[in-house]
């Protein structure tokens, strides 16, 4: 399957993807309205998955994971993409990314979107994977804020850390051979999850794209599609 052109259209092409891949780190605050919920006695597993990492190269804080909606926590799922074993989903619609297993199972990790990842559909390959990268603004974003310029791939970029907008890891997705500047990444951002906030990539919580980043090798193939309806 190939990339929707007309998807192309609306955006602008890789010209508009561009924005896309910068990740901005400009995202508007959200308030997280979702109440902090009483879990029952098995979510005590959550608390180790979303547990602080102090053994990566910078040290991740545990995420408070009982303040999101229980639905884009790690979890275990019936497939429900159609899509063979091995492959990566990112379901725009309802805000999950899916990778499959045999047997009809998938692992499901809920994201957050830019807005201008819902002009974005169709298929790729996972090209390469990154340990905490080095974030590289396009052009295009820094005209926007100018503030950026430090930044630029002349000045090598935005150093790993926590407060990199790339997190503690990124996917970089390629589609007919050329780099398509849309990344699946992490986020220090958590309570964003879920929703779509900035005109950035897909965005998961730093534990849960460590998770993949495991899970996923190279040259894996992606989809993005809405399967709004259908889950």
């Amino acid at each position: 399957m190939q990339i929707d052109r007309r998807f192309f259209l609306k955006a602008g092409g890789f010209a508009a993807l561009a924005g896309l891949a910068g990740c901005s780190t400009t995202s508007a605050k959200v308030a997280n309205k979702t109440e902090e919920k009483e879990y029952s006695p098995e979510m005590a597993a959550y608390d180790v998955m979303y547990a602080a990492q102090p053994d990566e190269q910078f040290p991740l804080p545990a995420i408070p994971y009982r303040k999101l909606n229980k639905k884009f926590l790690r979890q275990w799922v019936d497939n429900p993409t159609g899509e063979r074993p091995g492959t990566v989903v990112v379901d725009v619609g309802n805000h999950f990314l899916y990778y499959t297993y045999p047997n009809g199972k998938a692992m499901r990790y809920g994201v957050g979107l830019g807005r201008a990842g819902f002009e974005w559909a169709g298929s790729g390959i996972i090209q390469y994977k990154r340990e905490w990268p080095r974030w590289t603004p396009p052009a295009e974003m820094i005209a926007r804020q100018p503030d950026l310029e430090k930044y630029s791939a002349e000045n090598g970029g935005q150093e790993p850390g926590l407060k990199n907008p790339l997190g503690a890891r990124a996917l970089y997705i390629f589609q007919n051979n050329e780099d398509t500047l849309y990344r699946i990444h992490g986020s220090p951002e958590w309570n964003t999850i879920g929703r779509s906030v900035s005109s950035g990539c897909v965005r998961m919580i730093n534990q849960d794209v460590i998770d993949l980043y495991g899970r996923v090798p190279g040259k894996t193939r992606i989809v993005v599609t809405n399967l709004r309806g259908v889950v």
